[in-house]
């Protein structure tokens, strides 16, 4: 091992095959012998991402089948499930079928969210078990906080009581043409050479995990040097300057070991969407994503000696923001709200963007004078009509049919301009809509980011005004592009998104 992963066991608790000919072998072990701890796999250097989740969710009658195919055309594949099945082919299928039980199987819990993000359900599970209430964060389409079922809690109206009575259950199959033995996770399936799954290359160690909610999830484990590239290339971009990359490596590697227990629940790390990191496999990254990667070496971004929560996104619109703004949590001292000011070129805007007067004034700056401005997003308008925002709330079944807008107001910003507390006012019947922070977003999806003025074009028509793409708190991908391109070093990049932090190797983190 290049580097040491010992001290993460503190901080978390926290032969080459030569070509053989196609045919298999195939046994029964009597001991279980595949087992997935989260804790030691990091500690080993490895990350445990969820490829593919859900798989089995839509089979819906006994009939249906879903197949996974994993290949090798010279060597041998090896499979192990927990119930002792070993064996060893060339492909290898995995089959999924409904199988009904003798009994139902019923379920009760409580569910609290759902919630726009991992991060205000984290806040929540936080402040519930600071109350005395064992919880667990969920994702079955959105994010949860579940607690366990208690009597006494039937009354509590933060709680929503659920209930799930289950007929059957998903199991999978090793399926050949002589036989189909049933398999029990957690389900090993490695070679000594990259594995081609439904014939496309993807790496050496996979697992298939029963998730919390019935279904599987296809998992790989990868060393955090080849994880990260595969997140390079898709997060910022293989042509990015060699600063840029560098900075994107640290914090990649930084965001992944914090939220590393993002999906404890269903027995993996990380997924590989924009509710973790954009992960693809990448056989042949860049020379740049490889130099990147290698010159910062295991190196993190701490604040008083721990990773931070390393936050990122595409374009703040030329001023960052703080974590409150964006999220139901408490702020971090290294998010603050700083203008990206590109150079030399210092506005005598020097006000706290809280009013919509002094926002429009903000966006009525020179682009130019801001760092990642080239953005197509830096500055945006959308004309949105009431139907439009109707039929989204008719979606998100937040509205009856006969309900329409009657206005749209800004009730609060943070200290960044952006909008905290939004505003639908409906009539027949007259009601509201309060939307909060990320909740905000996530509910009118037409929005690129919460930094936005708003004016009434006419009874049925909004204009909204804005900057930027994504949450806006930490680095800024356009704006550490462009700062990369003007000499700005990494650390010089990471030291303006992220103040009072420093740089440490992995190993040298103390507890």
């Amino acid at each position: 091992m290049n580097f040491s992963f010992k001290i993460l066991l503190i901080f978390f608790s926290c032969f080459i095959l030569a070509p053989v000919p196609k045919f298999f072998k195939s046994f029964i072990n009597d001991a279980h012998s595949v087992e997935l701890n989260l804790n030691r796999e990091l500690m080993q250097g490895n990350i445990l991402i969820g490829l593919k989740q859900y798989i089995g969710g839509d089979i819906h009658d006994v009939d249906d089948q879903q197949a996974l195919i994993f290949s090798n055309e010279d060597y041998f594949l090896k499979l192990e499930s927990s119930n002792g099945v070993s064996h060893e082919s060339n492909e290898i299928k995995i089959i999924w079928r409904r199988i009904m039980l003798d009994q139902p199987l019923i379920i009760k819990r409580f569910v609290v969210g759902p919630f726009a993000s991992y991060e205000s359900a984290f806040q929540q599970s936080t402040i519930l078990e600071e109350q005395g209430y064992e919880t667990q964060i969920a994702f079955p389409d959105n994010w949860e906080v579940w607690l366990p079922y208690r009597s006494d809690l039937t009354n509590h109206n933060d709680f929503q009581l659920q209930e799930i009575n289950n007929d059957f259950e998903l199991v999978p199959f090793l399926e050949t043409e002589f036989f189909s033995k049933r398999l029990e996770g957690a389900i090993s399936i490695n070679s000594e050479e990259d594995i081609k799954i439904n014939n496309k290359n993807y790496g050496k160690n996979f697992y298939l995990v029963k998730d919390s909610y019935g279904t599987w999830t296809l998992v790989q484990k990868l060393s955090f040097d080849d994880y990260l590239r595969g997140i390079l290339p898709h997060e910022i971009g293989s042509n990015s300057p060699l600063e840029a990359l560098k900075s994107q490596a640290v914090i990649a590697r930084t965001w992944a070991l914090y939220n590393s227990r993002r999906f404890e629940i269903d027995g993996y790390h990380l997924c590989i969407t924009t509710q973790c990191q954009v992960y693809k496999p990448t056989a042949n990254p860049a020379q740049n994503i490889i130099r990147a990667i290698a010159e910062t070496s295991n190196m993190v971004l701490t604040y008083q000696d721990k990773p931070v929560n390393a936050f990122y996104h595409a374009s703040n619109g030329g001023i960052s923001a703080t974590a409150s703004e964006s999220w139901q949590m408490e702020d971090h001292p290294y998010f603050q709200t700083a203008f990206d000011w590109n150079g030399d070129s210092q506005s005598s805007l020097s006000i706290i963007l809280g009013e919509d007067f002094h926002l429009k004034e903000f966006f009525e700056i020179d682009s130019n004078n801001f760092f990642g401005n080239y953005h197509y997003l830096f500055r945006w308008e959308k004309v949105i009509s009431n139907d439009q925002i109707k039929e989204i709330l008719l979606n998100l079944k937040l509205i009856s049919t006969d309900t329409f807008i009657a206005n749209l107001e800004i009730l609060e910003r943070g200290v960044s301009g952006r909008v905290t507390e939004f505003k639908i006012l409906l009539n027949n019947p007259v009601e509201e809509i309060i939307l909060l922070k990320d909740d905000i977003r996530k509910t009118l999806n037409f929005l690129p980011s919460n930094l936005f003025i708003i004016d009434k074009k006419d009874d049925d028509f909004w204009e909204f005004k804005g900057g930027g793409f994504g949450h806006g708190v930490g680095l800024s991908q356009s704006g550490a592009i462009e700062m990369a391109k003007s000499g700005f070093s990494f650390e010089r990049i990471l030291n303006h998104y992220y103040p009072g932090t420093n740089l440490m190797k992995i190993e040298d983190l103390k507890y």
